[in-house]
């Protein structure tokens, strides 16, 4: 009877241990469902609030934006849709003389932007090179099969499947890696080729700059000297202007020249017999036809300097045919389109606008956006941008990477035949500037960067870049 009892009270006391196991095990399971429920309910609540305080900020900017152009567009304005989106008007009357053959239409009075992409966009020029490199074409895909012939008119095939012959006619003008850097200049002007400039004497002002850029053909002398002033340190040529380059450097021999486009055997020979530095330009829509010069020299300065102010754009109204300073009037190209833009611009901090009938309140720029402001709509809006595609980190926006080797430095543009006066010329002077002899501004963006240099693949899209990781160590 007592064997019975003891076997009895065994056989309850096993079939009580799983009944305890599992109700463990469901108050375990409880207690992780109830701790997942409550993290999603605080971190969507966190999520929410820092979406709510993101728009928030781009609110105000937009407003900040609204106000800035209502007191220096000249009569434009602004009109809110939302935290991104808004439209810049032309008063009612404003004359739109330039007419679109292609659409038969004259020139609209109202332009729509996104205020978010504008601000990411120009941010991201900051940060990058606009010169075409030797390691841009290595990494990018097929970049010397198919893209480097692109940058060659007259070569008589589409694709290089013999890399030695894109070489040949690129090497005169291609350096291994770029020669400029960002933050590399504190102060830039980019001098336009508007009439307005006669109007007005910027000269002194022009040539107070650390570099100025010039488009063309646009003369340099005593002539044109107290309007537009004597600096000359970056041109941006369209393929036509760089044939005549020889004329337009007028005996300057450190203006860098930057071709817009493409080279071709003509232009080659004629670099060869100058010593000025001359370079492709990197980051154009190949055969689309940028809206002008202006805007891509614009891009130039941006991607070295911290400041740019523009002169000579004709953006204020009252115009009726394009003009330039040192010709006849001509037809030009979306002049109230242009001038909405730059207005944009200024009041996003990116570029200051200098004209006749802003030239008395020159240095008054208390209703642009504070540095501070501005930072804070650019942060917020990449943080908007990543909650829609994902938050990559600092390089997201990098679509294909290369390396470059640290025990290389990687040939200087040139070539054997070069004339006696390119060859014994500083024309690399750039190309071999040590980076101790960099400004301390341009060095931290480099080391910010951990060394990659960022390029455009093709046009104005944010995430097309190709990115190059170069050794901080072998850099510095």
């Amino acid at each position: 009877m007592r064997h019975h009892k003891q076997l009895l009270s065994s056989s309850v006391s096993t079939n009580r241990r799983p009944t305890i196991l599992y109700l463990v095990c469901a108050v375990s399971i409880f207690s992780l469902l109830l701790f997942a429920i409550q993290s999603s309910f605080f971190s969507g609540s966190f999520g929410s609030d820092r979406d709510a305080e993101t728009i928030r900020i781009l609110s105000q900017f937009q407003s900040t934006v609204q106000q800035c152009v209502a007191n220096r567009g000249l009569g434009l304005t602004a009109h809110i849709i939302d935290h991104c989106k808004l439209i810049l008007k032309y008063p009612e009357g404003t004359n739109s003389t330039w007419y679109n053959a292609q659409f038969k239409k004259f020139e609209p009075l109202e332009y729509n932007y996104d205020m978010c992409e504008t601000i990411l966009l120009w941010e991201q020029y900051r940060n990058m090179t606009t010169v075409l490199t030797r390691e841009y074409l290595d990494a990018r895909p097929d970049g010397w099969l198919d893209y480097a012939p692109q940058r060659i008119a007259q070569l008589g095939t589409k694709k290089c499947y013999n890399k030695t012959l894109c070489e040949e006619h690129l090497n005169i003008l291609l350096p291994a890696k770029p020669p400029f850097r960002p933050r590399q200049f504190r102060t830039c002007a980019v001098v336009g080729n508007s009439g307005d400039l006669l109007k007005t004497e910027f000269g002194e002002e022009i040539d107070s700059h650390d570099a100025v850029f010039r488009d063309n053909e646009a003369p340099v002398n005593e002539k044109y000297a107290k309007y537009v002033g004597l600096k000359r340190d970056f041109r941006l040529v369209v393929r036509g202007a760089a044939r005549n380059m020889v004329p337009i450097l007028n005996g300057s021999d450190t203006e860098v020249l930057i071709i817009k486009s493409v080279t071709h055997r003509e232009i080659n020979a004629v670099i060869k017999t100058i010593p000025n530095p001359v370079y492709l330009f990197q980051g154009i829509v190949l055969r689309r036809g940028a809206k002008g010069t202006g805007m891509k020299s614009i891009e130039l300065a941006l991607s070295m300097c911290d400041i740019v102010d523009i002169y000579g754009f004709t953006v204020d109204p009252g115009y009726t045919e394009w003009t330039r300073y040192f010709s006849a009037p001509r037809k030009g190209h979306n002049p109230l389109q242009g001038r909405a833009y730059y207005q944009l611009l200024e009041c996003l901090g990116v570029l200051r606008i200098h004209s006749p009938m802003r030239s008395a309140r020159k240095e008054d720029w208390s209703d642009v956006p504070s540095r501070e402001m501005i930072s804070q709509a650019h942060a917020a809006a990449l943080h908007l941008k990543k909650s829609q595609a994902g938050d990559l980190g600092q390089f997201g926006n990098c679509k294909v990477w290369g390396n470059v080797d640290p025990n290389k430095s990687g040939p200087i543009s040139g070539s054997p035949d070069m004339s006696d006066v390119r060859k014994f010329s500083k024309y690399s002077k750039w190309e071999v500037m040590p980076f101790s002899s960099l400004r301390k501004e341009a060095q931290d963006h480099y080391m910010q960067m951990q060394g990659v240099t960022l390029y455009k693949m093709d046009g104005n899209k944010l995430d097309d870049l190709v990115c190059v990781r170069h050794s901080l160590k072998s850099e510095v």
